[in-house]
């Protein structure tokens, strides 16, 4: 491929690496995935020669089960592998339809897939051990395990297992931010059991307000329900909630639908922050309207058993909330092996795992890590932009034209993604005119100084990825499609720019393509932000959104079940039970 030299200045030269013989994939309950570029269904395209010599057997090791590993197991097709999963949980649960399972609309056990069952007909073998990874060891190049099942038998509950390549997609954990009594008090939302325990929590709740011993003043508070945190999460799970109230357990409990309420606290300016001006409005107005009280700019400075102490961000006023159940979901934190493993690599500083383009952890030849436990590093064009000028300026006379970058544009658009990003905010066709407005009207040639003023805003593009499902999902099916190719494995399918004779590399580097994000809002209503700035927003959107979510199931199994709980909520009502 043209321009190969220019990267090799930019990036350097990087040295091959010998053949390994196992391959280990770490992946989690709730983390992420990769997404390939490919000629197949996947919306990348991955470039590959054809290696030399006889594959060696790979062994690959799983740690997790969540949208990342799952991702990657369901994607991966190759026959050279051994595949072994560790993950404390062994199914893949479809977190998004979580808020659903809180209130009765969806049954746990639609949701969840076995991860036996989706790797039961690969070509490969494939084990999976019940276990939580506790320790990684990069040097000795292995995972310490734990068994919860060992131990309640008597037995030895740990174990360790060697990699030769390690994906580590182990997902993050609720963000607490060290607040005082959120863990002893509060519910999160992250997990199967998590829905599970807050929907008994609600009936108990109305159990508890209906005995006659109960004063009014404390049904008000058994029956002031507290969602911490206004994003996605916990807008879904107010809106549900509402409606389970009003809908089902106002008929059950007819005694208790005057004492119910339901409060939103968000300790920013507005709440769904990641989302359109429009859908944001359209959200607080429907909010009020159905009575649920939503207080932004307020933080919560402690939980206790029975209230929450607040502090207004502007004014400092501090105040009480009685609550009879909170819920709290103002983000993710790295889980404490993560955190263990990035101080051994020298990334303690660090929020999450850093990675590079091509999802290898920095520092780390031989270990991968996706989703929500990791981001990917992108390179700020500026410190290269002398490299660039100079590769661009063949003859060395310190200025160029347009036609000098008629090689190398294609390749600087693919390494740094933040240029894309900025020629479409600034609505330019392509990155002739973003040097062509450095040039102005009366200049046929640019230099090093105009060269760097055209290119002075680009990186303010750079951003991290959001920490969601699609990422990671993206991710998990990008990396099993460089694995894919790697079948006459002389290398190991890794990141940085792998030069061949022909100078071509062997993949694109990871782009993300976000395809749209919804924001069910109850009553079935919701609104849907999709790519080209399109906003929808009603009852047309909720079945976008029912739509979507069926196809988007990970087989048919949970489909089918999923869609007759959405039936049978229809006809019968949700289910009041706390079984």
């Amino acid at each position: 491929m043209k321009g190969f030299k220019f990267y090799e200045r930019i990036l350097g030269a990087f040295h091959d690496h010998p053949t390994v013989s196992k391959l280990v994939v770490l992946s989690s309950v709730s983390g992420g995935g990769l997404l390939a570029f490919s000629d197949n269904n996947q919306s990348q395209n991955l470039i590959s020669d054809s290696a030399q010599g006889e594959c060696k057997k790979k062994k690959v090791v799983v740690l997790g089960t969540g949208w990342a590993g799952t991702s990657f197991l369901k994607n991966l097709k190759s026959s050279s592998y051994d595949v072994h999963i560790v993950s404390p949980r062994n199914y893949f649960a479809f977190t998004p339809l979580l808020p659903n399972v809180t209130n009765g609309t969806v049954e746990a056990r639609s949701i969840v897939e076995p991860i036996r069952s989706i790797v039961r007909k690969k070509n490969f073998k494939v084990e999976f051990k019940e276990a939580e990874c506790y320790k990684i060891d990069p040097v000795k190049k292995k995972i310490h395990c734990r068994s919860r099942h060992a131990k309640n038998l008597g037995g030895n509950d740990e174990f360790t297992m060697d990699y030769d390549l390690l994906v580590v997609a182990m997902g993050a954990c609720s963000n607490t931010f060290n607040t005082p009594g959120v863990l002893e008090y509060a519910y999160f939302l992250k997990e199967v059991e998590d829905a599970q325990k807050i929907r008994r929590s609600i009936i108990d709740c109305y159990e508890r307000a209906s005995l006659p011993n109960i004063s009014e003043e404390e049904k008000k508070r058994i029956m002031h329900f507290v969602v911490v945190g206004g994003g996605p999460t916990g807008v879904e799970y107010a809106a549900d909630l509402h409606d389970y109230a009003v809908e089902d357990l106002a008929q059950l409990y007819p005694s208790l639908k005057d004492h119910l309420r339901i409060t939103l606290i968000e300790a920013g300016d507005h709440i769904l922050n990641m989302f359109d001006a429009r859908i944001t409005e359209f959200a607080t107005e429907k909010f009020c309207r159905d009575g649920i009280d939503v207080k932004t700019g307020s933080i919560v400075t402690k939980v206790s058993e029975k209230d929450i102490s607040t502090k207004d961000r502007k004014t400092g006023q501090t105040g009480s909330v009685p609550y009879g159940m909170v819920l709290w979901s103002t983000g993710i934190a790295t889980r404490p092996v993560i955190r263990e493993f990035m101080k051994q690599i020298g990334q303690g500083n660090r929020r999450v795992l850093a990675t590079d383009e091509w999802l290898r952890v920095e520092g780390c030849d031989d270990i991968y890590a996706l989703g929500d436990c990791a981001t990917i590093i992108q390179r700020s064009i500026m410190e290269d932009v002398v490299a660039i000028f100079s590769k661009a300026d063949k003859n060395n006379t310190g200025v160029l034209d347009l036609q000098d970058f008629k090689e190398v544009v294609d390749h600087i658009c693919e390494r740094y993604p933040q240029v894309n990003i900025y020629l479409q905010k600034k609505k330019l066709k392509n990155f002739d005119d973003l040097l062509k407005g450095a040039q102005g009207n009366d200049k046929k040639k640019i230099d090093i100084e105009m060269f760097k003023q055209a290119l002075s805003e680009v990186d303010s593009q750079m951003k991290n990825l959001p920490a969601t499902a699609q990422v990671a999902a993206q991710q998990g099916a990008y990396l099993a499609n460089c694995f894919n190719r790697m079948e006459q494995c002389e290398k190991r399918p890794e990141g940085p720019l792998r030069f061949r004779g022909a100078g071509r590399h062997r993949f694109h580097p990871f782009r993300y393509k976000h395809l749209g994000q919804f924001a069910p809002l109850g009553g079935e209503q919701a609104a849907a932000q999709l790519p080209g700035d399109w906003i929808s927003i009603g009852h047309s959107t909720q079945w976008l959104w029912y739509s979507v979510y069926a196809s988007k199931l990970v087989s048919w199994r949970t489909r089918i079940l999923v869609i007759s709980d959405w039936f049978r909520r229809f006809i019968f009502g949700r289910d009041s039970s706390k079984i």
